[in-house]
């Protein structure tokens, strides 16, 4: 156990798991109890998973609840959660408006304590996916985003990061040295059961940093099954609490002593040499 010195230095952060509907106001008010929970165990940053304010029964259907920059039901509910709350709060994502009509972007935006954004990441890697019955195609919906974004919080950067960007390790790269990266995902649940925690602690290995991954985990009203296991994953790619299925709190701390420990006995992140 660390000691009292020790326990000071540490930060808890919570990743949230949701099972979202077609309905904006169900999804917002089990997002509030979920933060609630996570606050209640003392999380100073709460995450989010994608889509947490929509899942729909077409791609398209998103489009329409589309938000401009700065202002929306959306938008304002995270912003006075996080106030309320005085936390980080990273907003999983939301559809918001873009230069073209027939698409939005996949926005993760992150709010401080005072209610105020900190970031805002729009998802750069669109899934596709064909197998069977199965099929998906974000493109249809969504317009890329083209830049990598972290910010700072008082344990250290924080890179983001949304689902599919997590089988890309250049954008993990490109992000610098992170104390932790956030996975707001809706991984599919074929997609899940194969890659989901190999790629996680993937990242959380080659980047020496804290992994923290929202998730949606269960069967939707539109049919859609979700993976689930909502996770924080450490540098040393160790899971530290994970959540199957269903709603619910991921919690853990992040340790500043435990990514310079890493660090320091297994210097990669100094080796590398491209």
């Amino acid at each position: 156990m660390p000691d009292s010195a020790d326990v000071s230095s540490l930060t808890r952060v919570a990743a949230l798991q949701m099972v979202s509907t077609p309905d904006v106001q169900e999804n917002l008010d089990m997002a509030a109890e979920l933060i609630a929970q996570a606050v209640g165990r003392g999380a100073r940053l709460v995450a989010l998973p994608e889509y947490f304010c929509f899942m729909g029964r077409a791609d398209r259907e998103k489009v329409a609840l589309r938000e401009p920059e700065g202002h929306g039901p959306i938008q304002d509910f995270l912003a006075g959660q996080a106030k309320q709350h005085g936390i980080i709060l990273a907003g999983g994502t939301l559809p918001l408006a873009c230069p073209d009509p027939d698409r939005v972007f996949n926005t993760a935006f992150v709010y401080g304590p005072d209610g105020a954004v900190l970031a805002r990441y729009d998802k750069i890697h669109l899934f596709s996916f064909k197998r069977d019955a199965e099929s998906y195609d974000e493109s249809i919906s969504i317009r890329p985003g083209g830049q990598p974004v972290a910010f700072e919080a008082p344990f250290g950067r924080v890179g983001l990061s949304t689902c599919y960007d997590l089988r890309f390790p250049e954008l993990y790269r490109a992000l610098g040295d992170t104390a932790l990266i956030l996975v707001p995902a809706a991984f599919t649940y074929t997609t899940g059961k194969a890659h989901w925690e190999l790629l996680l602690r993937a990242r959380a290995v080659e980047n020496q940093c804290y992994v923290l991954a929202p998730a949606q985990g269960g069967r939707h009203p539109n049919g859609r099954s979700t993976w689930g296991h909502a996770m924080l994953v450490d540098p040393w790619g160790t899971v530290i609490d994970v959540l199957p299925e269903g709603p619910g709190v991921v919690c853990g701390n992040i340790d500043p002593a435990r990514i310079a420990d890493v660090r320091s006995s297994l210097p990669a992140l100094r080796h590398r040499v491209m």
